[in-house]
């Protein structure tokens, strides 16, 4: 059995969600666990569990962030984690995995299924430790969890949309 310890320094969590029908929001969140339970040379067998901090956002504007914080959003006072605990991880190619989770956010639990790229091992100069990173890719509807919340545009559209594409990159100190 490995021991996956997360190294935060070297590990995020982002999103970006479309911005009145023509760009893009960009965020991530500052506080986040993850935990990995199995074997770094069978990737299929992992079993994976993200806690993230829902009041940890940031957009690099205060007042979005408070408003993403609030009742119109990811309601904080009630909510405070976004989880994901996967089901099931399949190798679609050399380090290209497919991973099935539940991805729970406001108390509403979806399946959803992410892209994770094995970027392999490597040994670290400073203290001779062996450290792995991954990448993990997906879209998710926050309307699917409850987050709604929408302004119509005078040109049409909306100001926020529906789909939004979450990347995490995760290095582990692995023993």
């Amino acid at each position: 059995m490995t021991k996956f310890n997360l190294d935060t320094v070297h590990s995020g969590v982002e999103f970006s969600v479309k911005h009145m029908m023509v760009a893009k929001a960009k965020g991530e969140f500052k506080n986040f666990a993850v935990d990995v339970e199995g074997d770094i040379n069978n990737l299929e067998n992992l079993s994976v569990e993200v806690t993230i901090d829902a009041a940890s956002i940031n957009t690099n504007n205060e007042d979005r962030d408070g408003h993403l914080r609030s009742g119109d959003f990811f309601d904080v006072e009630n909510y405070q984690n976004i989880k994901l605990k996967s089901e099931s991880i399949k190798k679609v190619s050399d380090d290209e995995y497919e991973m099935t989770a539940l991805v729970t956010i406001k108390d509403v639990t979806n399946k959803e299924t992410f892209s994770v790229e094995f970027n392999g091992t490597s040994k670290n100069p400073m203290d001779g430790s062996t450290v792995a990173g991954f990448e993990v890719t997906g879209k998710i509807n926050r309307e699917a969890y409850g987050l709604t919340w929408n302004a119509p545009l005078e040109t049409g559209g909306v100001l926020v949309g529906k789909d939004v594409k979450l990347t995490g990159n995760f290095e582990f100190v692995v023993e």
